[in-house]
């Protein structure tokens, strides 16, 4: 299986395109094609902040629902945006308003016809894929060696958020233990999540996250390659939204 999974996409609808453009994808079909039949994988946070998420959802439903020829797994903000067409109470906050915005910029033909494609996205979708062949788990904040192959309440945590603590750090964020640094398993595991301003590679765990909605770049991997593929973002540089971390 030939494999080209994509970071944190939040609405850089542009970015995608260029991303997948620069793979040998081609849009004559109004989303990406491979001449050598690869497929695209998308590993959540495909919407919020940047300016054209609902783009970014129909092509990501086009390719894993319609066509049957990508994956996905949902992030944080995918979870919320699913929460939120359920009618549940969510804040309007954290990058949602811009998705919300968009979606009331719709006529009501257009606002049920993308509510449905998301949420038939989101309910199809596993909360991470594992390739059990190529040894390889795509994931949207990680998941930990011994949480492979179970769908637990503090499993979904994890996969979403991360390894939180439940405490805040100084600017409101939640605190995140490098569970990274820890993993010793036998898959390879790809994620996002946290933005970083160059993929961080850690044993097998690959965060490629480049904080495209950031002004940072998107990211692919290519796998079973391994090569980091990117293009620039266009989005104005934020540097306080990068983590550092100390190796």
């Amino acid at each position: 299986m030939y494999l080209d999974i994509i970071g944190d996409i939040h609405g850089c609808f542009g970015e995608l395109k260029k991303l997948t453009e620069k793979l040998g994808y081609n849009w004559n079909q109004g989303f990406p094609n491979h001449p050598e039949n690869r497929k695209l994988a998308f590993i959540g946070d495909l919407t919020d902040r940047g300016p054209e998420s609902l783009k970014v959802i129909d092509v990501v439903w086009k390719l894993v629902i319609d066509q049957k020829s990508g994956y996905y797994v949902p992030g944080n903000h995918c979870n919320k945006l699913y929460r939120f067409f359920l009618g549940n109470k969510v804040k309007i906050a954290n990058g949602l308003e811009t998705t919300v915005a968009e979606y009331h910029d719709m006529n009501r033909e257009q606002q049920e016809t993308i509510k449905k494609k998301f949420m038939t996205l989101y309910e199809k979708s596993p909360l991470y894929k594992v390739f059990e062949k190529e040894k390889l788990v795509i994931c949207h904040a990680g998941i930990r060696e011994d949480f492979i192959g179970k769908r637990t309440s503090e499993v979904k945590t994890f996969v979403l958020y991360g390894d939180i603590t439940g405490e805040k750090n100084p600017d409101g964020t939640p605190v995140r233990l490098d569970w990274a640094k820890k993993y010793k398993g036998p898959y390879t595991i790809v994620y996002g999540h946290t933005p970083v301003k160059e993929p961080r590679i850690i044993g097998k765990t690959y965060n490629i996250d480049t904080g495209a909605v950031f002004g940072g770049k998107l990211t692919a991997m290519r796998f079973p390659e391994m090569e980091l593929v990117s293009v620039p973002s266009s989005m104005p540089f934020i540097p306080e939204k990068f983590r550092h971390f100390d190796s």
